[in-house]
Protein backbone atom coordinates (compact mmCIF):
# COMPACT_ATOMS: atom_id res chain seq x y z
CA UNK A 1 0.00 0.00 0.00
CA UNK A 2 1.64 3.67 -0.75
CA UNK A 3 1.71 6.13 1.47
CA UNK A 4 -0.68 8.49 -0.20
CA UNK A 5 -3.63 5.45 0.14
CA UNK A 6 -2.62 5.19 3.83
CA UNK A 7 -2.97 8.43 3.85
CA UNK A 8 -6.17 8.82 2.43
CA UNK A 9 -7.64 5.64 4.17
CA UNK A 10 -6.24 7.55 7.48
CA UNK A 11 -8.31 10.39 6.79
CA UNK A 12 -11.16 8.71 5.62
CA UNK A 13 -11.16 6.74 8.79
CA UNK A 14 -10.70 9.64 11.09
CA UNK A 15 -13.67 11.34 9.82
CA UNK A 16 -15.90 7.70 10.02
CA UNK A 17 -15.33 7.56 13.35
CA UNK A 18 -15.34 11.27 14.04
CA UNK A 19 -19.31 10.27 12.86
CA UNK A 20 -19.22 6.64 14.68
CA UNK A 21 -18.36 8.70 18.07
CA UNK A 22 -21.17 11.24 17.28
CA UNK A 23 -23.91 8.55 17.30
CA UNK A 24 -22.34 6.87 20.49
CA UNK A 25 -24.67 5.38 23.06
CA UNK A 26 -27.82 6.69 21.33
CA UNK A 27 -31.29 4.24 21.15
CA UNK A 28 -33.20 3.70 18.34
CA UNK A 29 -35.92 6.04 19.85
CA UNK A 30 -33.12 9.07 19.81
CA UNK A 31 -31.72 8.34 16.34
CA UNK A 32 -34.98 8.91 14.96
CA UNK A 33 -35.53 11.93 16.47
CA UNK A 34 -35.50 15.24 14.53
CA UNK A 35 -33.92 18.14 16.69
CA UNK A 36 -33.64 21.18 14.29
CA UNK A 37 -35.62 22.76 11.67
CA UNK A 38 -34.27 20.24 9.39
CA UNK A 39 -35.53 16.95 8.58
CA UNK A 40 -32.55 14.88 9.18
CA UNK A 41 -32.17 12.72 11.96
CA UNK A 42 -28.99 10.67 13.36
CA UNK A 43 -30.55 7.63 11.99
CA UNK A 44 -31.28 9.08 8.99
CA UNK A 45 -27.78 10.39 8.38
CA UNK A 46 -26.32 6.71 9.01
CA UNK A 47 -28.25 5.36 6.62
CA UNK A 48 -27.65 7.57 4.37
CA UNK A 49 -23.88 7.22 5.08
CA UNK A 50 -24.08 3.47 4.77
CA UNK A 51 -25.58 3.70 1.40
CA UNK A 52 -22.91 6.19 0.08
CA UNK A 53 -20.36 4.02 0.86
CA UNK A 54 -22.03 0.95 -0.90
CA UNK A 55 -22.62 3.16 -3.81
CA UNK A 56 -19.45 4.09 -4.10
CA UNK A 57 -17.70 0.88 -3.66
CA UNK A 58 -20.58 -0.47 -6.51
CA UNK A 59 -18.72 2.24 -8.69
CA UNK A 60 -15.54 1.98 -7.70
CA UNK A 61 -14.93 -1.83 -8.28
CA UNK A 62 -17.17 -1.44 -11.47
CA UNK A 63 -20.60 -3.82 -10.98
CA UNK A 64 -22.82 -2.84 -13.53
CA UNK A 65 -25.42 -0.62 -13.11
CA UNK A 66 -26.67 2.12 -11.03
CA UNK A 67 -25.71 0.98 -7.35
CA UNK A 68 -29.13 -0.03 -5.36
CA UNK A 69 -30.85 2.96 -4.04
CA UNK A 70 -28.02 5.48 -4.85
CA UNK A 71 -31.46 7.89 -6.52
CA UNK A 72 -33.55 6.97 -3.72
CA UNK A 73 -34.92 10.37 -2.14
CA UNK A 74 -35.68 8.61 1.02
CA UNK A 75 -31.95 7.63 2.09
CA UNK A 76 -31.84 9.96 4.27
CA UNK A 77 -35.17 8.57 6.45
CA UNK A 78 -35.04 6.09 8.93
CA UNK A 79 -38.09 5.17 10.82
CA UNK A 80 -36.42 1.77 11.93
CA UNK A 81 -36.23 0.19 15.61
CA UNK A 82 -33.05 -1.48 15.40
CA UNK A 83 -30.56 1.32 16.03
CA UNK A 84 -27.56 -1.53 16.80
CA UNK A 85 -28.40 -3.01 13.34
CA UNK A 86 -28.33 0.20 11.25
CA UNK A 87 -24.53 0.74 12.82
CA UNK A 88 -23.36 -2.79 12.53
CA UNK A 89 -24.60 -2.36 8.52
CA UNK A 90 -22.62 1.21 8.17
CA UNK A 91 -19.20 -0.75 9.83
CA UNK A 92 -20.06 -3.74 7.07
CA UNK A 93 -20.25 -1.13 4.35
CA UNK A 94 -16.77 0.66 5.42
CA UNK A 95 -14.65 -2.92 5.61
CA UNK A 96 -16.08 -3.51 2.12
CA UNK A 97 -15.11 0.03 0.82
CA UNK A 98 -11.53 -0.15 2.64
CA UNK A 99 -10.87 -3.31 0.71
CA UNK A 100 -12.28 -2.44 -2.81
CA UNK A 101 -10.03 0.94 -2.06
CA UNK A 102 -7.14 -1.19 -1.10
CA UNK A 103 -6.72 -3.43 -4.26
CA UNK A 104 -7.59 -0.79 -6.68
CA UNK A 105 -5.15 1.46 -8.42
CA UNK A 106 -5.49 5.53 -6.87
CA UNK A 107 -4.75 6.25 -10.39
CA UNK A 108 -7.61 3.35 -12.17
CA UNK A 109 -10.35 5.46 -14.17
CA UNK A 110 -14.06 3.71 -13.53
CA UNK A 111 -17.39 4.92 -15.19
CA UNK A 112 -20.01 6.83 -13.30
CA UNK A 113 -23.81 5.84 -13.41
CA UNK A 114 -25.73 8.11 -14.86
CA UNK A 115 -28.13 10.15 -12.63
CA UNK A 116 -30.76 13.00 -13.37
CA UNK A 117 -28.32 15.75 -12.46
CA UNK A 118 -25.66 14.32 -15.18
CA UNK A 119 -26.48 11.95 -17.57
CA UNK A 120 -22.95 11.53 -18.92
CA UNK A 121 -20.55 11.66 -16.32
CA UNK A 122 -17.06 11.86 -16.87
CA UNK A 123 -15.24 8.57 -15.48
CA UNK A 124 -13.52 9.34 -11.88
CA UNK A 125 -10.33 7.92 -10.68
CA UNK A 126 -10.24 6.05 -7.49
CA UNK A 127 -8.44 9.06 -5.81
CA UNK A 128 -11.33 11.35 -6.51
CA UNK A 129 -13.71 8.68 -5.33
CA UNK A 130 -12.01 8.37 -1.83
CA UNK A 131 -11.37 12.29 -1.10
CA UNK A 132 -15.28 12.55 -2.32
CA UNK A 133 -16.06 10.09 0.17
CA UNK A 134 -14.15 11.98 2.85
CA UNK A 135 -15.72 15.13 2.05
CA UNK A 136 -19.13 13.31 2.33
CA UNK A 137 -18.78 11.65 5.35
CA UNK A 138 -16.99 15.28 6.90
CA UNK A 139 -19.99 17.06 6.15
CA UNK A 140 -22.38 14.93 7.56
CA UNK A 141 -20.58 14.36 10.92
CA UNK A 142 -20.95 18.00 10.93
CA UNK A 143 -24.22 17.77 10.82
CA UNK A 144 -24.47 14.83 13.08
CA UNK A 145 -22.52 16.88 15.80
CA UNK A 146 -25.44 19.66 15.78
CA UNK A 147 -28.06 17.37 16.26
CA UNK A 148 -26.51 15.33 18.96
CA UNK A 149 -25.81 18.33 20.81
CA UNK A 150 -29.03 19.77 20.68
CA UNK A 151 -30.88 16.39 21.03
CA UNK A 152 -29.13 15.90 24.57
CA UNK A 153 -26.06 18.60 25.08
CA UNK A 154 -23.25 15.72 24.08
CA UNK A 155 -20.27 17.28 22.26
CA UNK A 156 -18.26 15.36 19.96
CA UNK A 157 -15.21 17.07 20.29
CA UNK A 158 -15.41 16.42 24.06
CA UNK A 159 -16.02 12.37 23.20
CA UNK A 160 -13.51 12.53 20.95
CA UNK A 161 -10.78 13.50 23.65
CA UNK A 162 -12.13 11.49 26.61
Amino acid sequence: MTMELNDLLHELNDQRRTFRVTVRGLTAEEAVKRTTVSELTLGGLLKHLTLCERSWTHILTEQPGTPPGMLDWDQYTWTGDDFDALLKSYDEAVRTTDEAVRTASLDKLVPLPSAPWDQNPQPMSIRRIVLHLIRETAQHAGHADIIRETLDGQSTTAFLYE
